[in-house]
């Protein structure tokens, strides 16, 4: 599929209103049609990939397309960095507040990664997908895999540099990552790259190049939609 099949003024593959329309499935299944049912199933899809890779940056165009997506707002433990709001980028919880949702199972995947805590609540995911809309679920490897596991029909992309030295100068960029902090996320950035053959879609973001990457993850939803055999989602 190329980056071409899918620009950033096509038109949504369907309305908001129509998107709306679609209510959740029986016994449980959420974003599944019945055998009679012939509209767009409702997607989970999980947006992975190293630190650094410019997932933040990607998603952010993706909003701007103007599809009737639900973007999932990541919980963490992390301190909030310049620049980033409370509810927008993500919700900046407590440490004890965040341990006690994942002990209850309230969490789709937690991970702690270089000390804090991230994780996406699941009502949050249940209540877009009932209200007919796909979800785009933005994490790293770690939450990627406890995902898949949960959800097995959700569709998983890969995010990757170029290269290594496009990586490294990106995260140079970033005042927060210096010295062994840097060195550490390279190391972990490479090793997170292995996981790459278990995504079922692998979509380069190259410096200067963020339209195309864009342009390649609208098409591959787009692409899900038009599925014979609808993914089905169970939360």
């Amino acid at each position: 599929m190329s980056a071409q099949e899918s620009g950033s003024g096509s038109q949504p593959l369907y309305s908001q209103g129509e998107s709306a329309a679609f209510g959740s499935g029986s016994g449980g299944e959420i974003g599944g049609p019945s055998a009679n049912d012939h509209r767009p199933s409702r997607l989970l899809v999980v947006l992975s990939g190293p630190s650094g890779v410019g997932k933040d940056a990607v998603v952010s165009a993706l909003r701007a397309l103007g599809r009737p997506w639900h973007f999932a707002i990541t919980m963490t433990t992390r301190p909030i960095r310049a620049g980033e709001r409370e509810g927008m980028e993500y919700h900046f919880v407590a440490p004890d507040r965040f341990l006690n949702m994942r002990d209850a199972g309230e969490l789709l995947e937690s991970a702690e990664v270089y000390g804090n805590w991230y994780g996406v609540p699941k009502q949050q995911v249940r209540d877009a997908m009932g209200q007919g809309r796909d979800v785009l679920v933005k994490v790293d490897v770690q939450g990627a895999a406890t995902i898949r596991k949960l959800a097995p029909d959700a569709v998983s992309i890969f995010l990757a540099p170029a290269d290594v030295d496009e990586l490294r100068r990106r995260l140079e960029h970033r005042a927060s990552e210096t010295g062994l902090v840097l060195e550490k996320r390279l190391q972990a950035a490479w090793e997170e790259m292995e996981h790459l053959p278990r995504f079922d879609y692998h979509v380069i973001n190259k410096d200067g190049c963020l339209d195309e990457a864009v342009r390649n993850i609208d098409a591959i939803v787009r692409a899900e939609k038009c599925r014979s055999v609808p993914r089905k989602v169970v939360l």
